[in-house]
């Protein structure tokens, strides 16, 4: 009996929320101080699980590091704009004098960065850049050049197997500027490939359900004719993966974005072919410098410009199963063999010598 495709997803993505973390998950709404100044952290959605698995506990862990009594207000937006809105203008009620944003809506964010500056509280854009106001500072990775790899790693993956057929491209939320550069640097890569781009989709709110509904149709229309997928995260690429299995077809390989436990899994067990290690220590750690550097009156220093912002943008590593071991479980990884290779993975884990 053929499995329904939502049950899939469900599935495929259930065991992102068993992974933990060094430091307890982040509590939305939480501020662990009072003292000489506050600063607030807010994230775009729930769809990722690493907002509050990781990058929420890492930057407040560093912030506590450069400022005891430094409070630290985090918020999620859970894809809500209006939302995210109001809990920046909360936060500036509260007393916050650094904002550290990443974007639901990178165009509507610029309201947020207009009122903070109107009220001298500085604004750092996190991994997601803020497209029509400058913010005072950029932190990222480098958006367009993970995309540009994910679509290089996953054309050479079909050259070398001799692979036919055409491309699925699944991108981010069309309100994500960063989704866009992401978007600009898939083209790059798979343009001149010789793959056809048989469709692409800009997905909202990167919902992994989403996702999994459009690719599921292009599954119909294309029986057999589908080599590979760019996905743009792993949520959209565990979305893609998912209605492969929904429709009880061979799954191709499959990008991904982000290094999540279940995207890390899912490479262990050949379900997908890649994903880019964003050690998130190091960004989060990077804004809470500039954030304390900002309240502190100096200036954080910059490597580019992206979007009038100065910026600083780090090199993102593509992942697949051959350099999984050596990049994921490094000093700088979240991870734990433990958290991915639990009863169901622990073969393969072994075959890749993850112990």
């Amino acid at each position: 009996m053929r499995r329904p495709a939502r049950l899939a997803l469900i599935g495929i993505l259930a065991m992102g929320t068993l992974v933990s973390c060094a430091e307890e998950p982040a509590t939305s709404g939480s501020d662990d101080g009072s003292g000489v100044g506050k600063v607030a952290f807010l994230m775009p959605d729930l769809a990722s699980t690493r907002y509050e698995q990781y990058d929420a506990p890492l930057f407040r862990k560093r912030m506590r590091a450069l400022c005891q009594e430094c409070g630290v207000i985090y918020q999620n937006a859970d894809s809500d704009a209006s939302l995210q809105q109001q809990q920046a203008n909360s936060a500036m009620a509260q007393g916050a004098k650094v904002i550290v944003l990443d974007p639901v809506d990178s165009d509507s964010a610029s309201t947020i960065v207009q009122t903070a500056h109107s009220q001298g509280v500085k604004v750092i854009a996190y991994d997601r850049p803020v497209s029509k106001k400058p913010a005072d500072f950029y932190v990222s990775f480098d958006n367009e050049a993970i995309g540009e790899s994910i679509g290089r790693s996953l054309v050479g993956r079909l050259e070398k197997a001799g692979a036919k057929g055409g491309l699925l491209q699944v991108n981010g939320s069309p309100t994500d500027a960063a989704a866009g550069l992401i978007k600009k640097g898939i083209h790059k890569a798979v343009d001149d490939s010789g793959f056809d781009l048989l469709a692409e989709y800009d997905t909202p709110e990167w919902s992994p359900e989403k996702a999994q509904q459009w690719v599921s149709g292009q599954i119909a229309q294309y029986p057999g004719g589908i080599a590979g997928v760019v996905a743009a995260n792993d949520g959209t690429g565990g979305g893609a993966i998912a209605a492969f299995k929904g429709a009880e077809v061979e799954v191709p390989p499959v990008t991904g974005n982000d290094a999540e436990l279940a995207a890390v899994q899912r490479i262990v067990s050949g379900d997908q072919y890649n994903t880019i290690n964003k050690p998130i220590k190091t960004v989060a750690e990077a804004a809470a410098e500039a954030a304390h550097q900002l309240m502190e009156g100096e200036t954080p220093k910059a490597d580019s410009t992206l979007f009038g912002t100065p910026s600083q943008l780090f090199e993102p590593t593509v992942v697949t199963r051959e350099n999984l071991k050596e990049v994921v479980f490094g000093p700088d990884g979240v991870l734990k063999a433990e958290d991915v290779c639990t009863r169901v993975y622990a073969d393969d884990c072994r075959r890749l010598g993850i112990e």
